[in-house]
């Protein structure tokens, strides 16, 4: 059984009339000899709709009926593309993500996929049915419908290609993986190829075209994943595996976000346990440390910054509010307009300077950064949202982005 699962993003699902542009390519693909599963996000901004009703009535909602809710977006879509399918002579039948045997587990809006059983699949695809699958979606142990979290349906088709040991190609309204945002850097480049691993550091980072937890399962499981436009018959990127030839420039991309609160606690008694107690105490409230920094104990104390997502910044203030009356020695500083900028390339590996260059352009520059950290392909600077255009544009410059 040849096989090929194909995953198609809000915007290319938007309307029925774009549905109805997908499904001749579909059929198209069908009719060269190939099973097609397509695994669907909702349509446009539908998903976005929902939760802001949800909020109309309550603004923190329960996770179980916020995931009940939020499914519905990609089962509309499903179902109707299934309908052009149809009503176009290509028997088809839409699942669910529990018809489609995806069983997660974790917490409410943000499970992760533990098993997928595809005989229903497999046998819909023998009888000649295209199969239209909701993804951002399964069902848990206790038998709710759960939801991925962002680019979850990326994860879905990841996931279903790596049982069928097929490709999975990624439709979405970009004609591929670029060095930065073209948003950002008109200039910026697209890429032929990119490895798996810079993939999911730049994912990781702030890019947003996939989602990291996709390309962990394609690097995994060795899902050959090819990104392009839906719109636009251009080439594409193909996310693959690291090979010598691929490593032409030390920098391959620029990560960009703006999604960065930086707390810094200032004064914090020096002792293990102190430090144990606040991020245990964040750990608990399911908020995702990425950056930290902690000063050199003086007078028994440290000060220790730490950056995470503005999504939590009302659990963190709470949080602190509690630090506060255990250590009333501390200050703390909340800082809101930071941006985080990240250079990924696999040819750091083996290519010395390249922090020592950044430091030389931020510093030719007049270009402040509050944190650096570093893994083995990337480095990463917190820096003054002011500042951002004017680094994207130095950065690109220097390294030919």
């Amino acid at each position: 059984m040849q096989v090929i699962v194909q995953k198609y993003g809000g915007s290319s699902v938007a309307t029925v009339e774009k549905m109805q542009t997908i499904a001749d390519a579909v059929i198209k693909r069908k009719e060269e000899g190939y099973n097609v599963v397509i695994v669907v996000s909702a349509m446009g901004k539908t998903t976005n709709h929902l939760i802001d009703m949800a909020k109309s009535i309550t603004e923190k909602p329960c996770k179980r009926e916020l995931d009940m809710l939020m499914a519905t977006g990609e089962q509309v879509t499903s179902s109707l593309l299934s309908m052009i399918f149809k009503e176009k002579g290509h028997d088809s039948i839409s699942l669910t993500g529990f018809q489609a045997g995806i069983k997660t587990e974790g917490i409410h809006t943000k499970n992760i996929i533990i098993e997928i059983d595809i005989e229903k699949i497999k046998n819909y695809l023998e009888e000649g049915k295209i199969v239209v699958v909701a993804g951002f979606q399964g069902i848990n142990e206790f038998g709710d419908i759960t939801t991925l979290g962002r680019g979850g349906s990326d994860t879905t088709a990841v996931a279903l290609a790596a049982k069928f040991n097929c490709p999975c190609e990624i439709f979405t309204d970009v004609d591929g993986i670029y060095s930065i945002d073209p948003r950002l850097f008109p200039n910026a480049k697209r890429l032929d190829f990119i490895s798996y691993e810079e993939m999911m550091e730049m994912s990781s980072l702030g890019t947003k075209v996939m989602e990291a937890r996709s390309v962990e399962l394609g690097f995994r499981y060795q899902v050959p994943i090819y990104v392009t436009s839906s719109n636009i018959k251009d080439k594409g990127t193909y996310i693959k595996e690291y090979d010598i030839e691929m490593e032409q420039k030390v920098i391959t991309g620029l990560s960009v976000s703006d999604d960065v609160l930086m707390e810094t606690i200032n004064q914090v008694p020096y002792s293990s346990e102190n430090i144990s107690d606040i991020f245990g105490r964040l750990a608990s409230q399911e908020v995702n440390i990425d950056m930290i920094s902690q000063t050199s104990p003086s007078g028994g104390y440290v000060n220790i910054s730490f950056t995470t997502s503005k999504d939590d910044e009302e659990t963190v203030d709470g949080v602190m509010k509690e630090l506060m009356k255990k250590m009333p020695s501390i200050d703390i500083e909340k800082d809101t307009n930071i941006t985080k900028l990240s250079v990924v390339g696999m040819g750091m590996r083996n290519e010395t300077g390249v922090a020592s260059k950044m430091f030389r352009l931020f510093s030719d520059n007049c270009i402040s950064f509050k944190q650096v950290t570093t893994s083995e392909i990337s480095i990463s600077y917190t820096i003054n949202s002011s500042d951002k255009q004017k680094a994207i544009d130095v950065i690109c410059e220097a390294f030919s982005l």
